[in-house]
């Protein structure tokens, strides 16, 4: 019997290159969904998908200087 060894993802920072994927604008929270996709949102789209995201399990990370 093997045992299977599982390392959490790692994701890069957000950077200013990052845009979120609703408006275009500077995305500030990156959620990582179940399935290994991920979505970028500024603040006011998370805001307004935070519960379907959370929902569906995503994990939401952020920069460590942004509170969410």
């Amino acid at each position: 019997m093997s045992d299977t060894i599982t390392t959490p993802p790692i994701h890069m920072p957000l950077t200013t290159a990052d845009r979120c994927d609703r408006c275009g604008a500077a995305a500030r929270v990156r959620a990582v969904l179940s399935t290994g996709g991920e979505l970028l949102f500024c603040r006011h789209h998370f805001n307004e998908h935070e519960a379907r995201l959370i929902d569906m399990g995503a994990t939401v990370v952020t920069n460590e200087d942004e509170l969410v």
